[in-house]
């Protein structure tokens, strides 16, 4: 950034928190255990497929990532959150604000691509069963993994720059959080060529891979009702609520992308709503929707916590059985003490 201190604030300063009174300590809690859950679950998620060697598979680590990364959307969202739901003072340094943006913009962008990655890995799974592992190798997994990552730098990285360079004349941001055009509407100078490359790519980020969504699961929905209703409950049980879910993310993601343009004081409540929805909803749905809904992942979770329960009742009775041949040697001990 340039160095004139009048075109480059050096914090921000968020103007959607109002003054909750005691209430801002309910609203801390709620959204501390909604944190807390959000890590509990996808730690679970991770964690079972990192250490059960029967999900080493393309389609749970796929998940597992999905959970990583709402652990990395969260975990850059929700630390400053809080602090923001108790503070009298809503203010933001320069650097801390970079890098909270940079965070939530890649999350938004992992979690598309990761979905659309997913819904490519199904289809080929029930449309070319007999294909599947000979084109779902280990090599592939390592490409898709590298593309759904490198795309969300590629396409942010443009507009994190700009907003890194351009002059800035305000420092009021009328969000709950750093985002990109938010900054890039402080701006000095034009910014219409800006404008314009964001639409495009915002329109191209999120309906390229929900239009490739939509045709996979057309094509998984045409092979499901030419086979048996077996086949057709397990099909619908895995790609039924990834539709759903991803229709809804990538709607609510391009309203509160399109919101971001107008004068949010005039839908200031519905710019609020949109802005969590992407950031809370997600990470708790995926652990249930992806995780334990499939009976893979919950057979190792619930085999897991057996095992660990056995193991506490096994080194309680150790424990048991050790205090009483304790009480019985100290008896003995004070019986030849007597005499």
């Amino acid at each position: 950034m340039k160095s004139n201190n009048s075109l480059t604030p050096s914090y921000f300063q968020f103007t959607v928190f109002a003054d909750y009174g005691p209430l801002r300590y309910l609203f801390f809690s709620l959204s501390l255990l909604i944190y807390v859950t959000i890590i509990s679950a996808n730690l679970v998620i991770v964690l079972s497929v990192c250490l059960e060697t029967s999900l080493h598979q393309p389609m749970y680590v796929f998940i597992c990532c999905l959970c990583l990364n709402s652990l990395y959307g969260s975990t850059g969202f929700f630390p400053r959150f809080l602090v923001d739901l108790l503070s009298d003072t809503h203010f933001i340094s320069c650097p801390l604000c970079f890098t909270e943006m940079y965070v939530t913009d890649t999350y938004v962008g992992y979690e598309l691509t990761l979905l659309t990655v997913m819904a490519y890995d199904r289809f080929v799974a029930i449309c070319q069963p007999l294909h599947y592992h000979s084109k779902m190798t280990f090599r592939t997994v390592l490409l898709l993994l590298s593309l759904a990552v490198l795309y969300p730098v590629w396409a942010f990285g443009y507009f994190f720059y700009q907003a890194s360079t351009l002059p800035l004349c305000g420092n009021q941001l009328h969000k709950i959080f750093c985002t990109t055009l938010s900054i890039i509407k402080l701006s000095c100078v034009g910014t219409s060529v800006i404008n314009i490359a964001s639409q495009i790519i915002a329109v191209i980020s999120v309906f390229t891979p929900l239009s490739f969504v939509l045709y996979t699961y057309l094509r998984i929905l045409l092979v499901c009702r030419r086979s048996s209703s077996e086949f057709r409950g397990k099909a619908l049980q895995t790609c039924l609520p990834h539709i759903v879910t991803f229709g809804n993310y990538c709607i609510s993601l391009f309203c509160d992308f399109s919101l971001s343009w107008y004068k949010t004081d005039e839908v200031k409540t519905f710019s609020i709503v949109l802005s969590l929805e992407f950031l809370i909803i997600p990470p708790i749905i995926n652990p249930l929707v992806y995780g334990l809904n499939l009976p893979q992942i919950r057979g190792v979770i619930f085999g897991f916590l057996r095992g660990r329960k056995n193991g506490l009742f096994y080194i309680i009775k150790i424990t048991h059985k050790h205090r009483q041949k304790l009480i019985r040697s100290k008896s003995s001990f004070n019986h030849l003490m007597l005499f």
